[in-house]
């Protein structure tokens, strides 16, 4: 089989191309900010949100969460019921290091742990995101990162468009340490994205027009 040299670049979404925070809900609920931190880390938190990230519903996880804290379940349906206002748009320094790729006809593609109910938000109504070649959502496919086996998925659907293509030819942006040590653990290049113009920075040192 041919084998495309081209370097294709895969995207996270949130933190790099998105702006998502639960606080920005969470101001409006709860006033008192020791309160509202205290209920982001122990009750509505990151390890609880990754599950629907990962498949499940998000009736099971609202419902499951609200029996083991009660007097919490008026904040906990507001979590999801109103999870759009934690969605407040793109990230412009991202976006322009997208736009510089697929303006220089650089391949894209974007892997995201995302809930199969919340993404088609994103999808609907942010017409930039029909631009990327695929897009794999955790959600659908019931594998987050940084599970080895959600990299082998994005490599094989990559291959649909460019057979033969290798793990060092692509080059993945995340903001979470950990998926990025999974990437490069896969042979891909990889870059912790916590500072946009250092993340354009070294994609101009692999050789990338941004």
């Amino acid at each position: 089989m041919k084998t495309d040299t081209q370097t294709i670049v895969v995207f996270d979404l949130g933190g790099v191309l998105f702006d998502w925070n639960p606080e920005y809900l969470f101001r409006e609920l709860i006033a008192d900010e020791a309160e509202r931190k205290w209920f982001l880390a122990e009750v509505c938190n990151g390890e609880w949100n990754i599950q629907q990230d990962a498949g499940r519903s998000l009736a099971d996880a609202t419902a499951a969460l609200s029996a083991k804290y009660p007097d919490h379940a008026h904040l906990i349906a507001a979590f999801y019921d109103r999870w759009t206002e934690m969605l407040r748009g793109t990230l412009d320094e991202g976006m322009a290091i997208f736009e510089a790729l697929e303006t220089n006809d650089v391949p894209v593609y974007a892997l995201t742990n995302w809930s199969a109910e919340t993404f088609p938000y994103a999808w609907d109504n942010y017409p930039f995101m029909r631009r990327f070649k695929d897009v794999l959502v955790s959600g659908h496919e019931k594998l987050i990162k940084p599970d080895a086996r959600i990299y082998q998925l994005m490599l094989e659907r990559i291959r649909k468009h460019h057979p033969g293509a290798q793990p060092e030819q692509l080059v993945f942006i995340d903001d979470v340490l950990k998926n990025v040590d999974a990437a490069r653990a896969l042979g891909w290049r990889a870059i912790h994205h916590t500072d946009p113009a250092a993340t354009a920075t070294q994609l101009r040192a692999w050789g990338l027009p941004v």
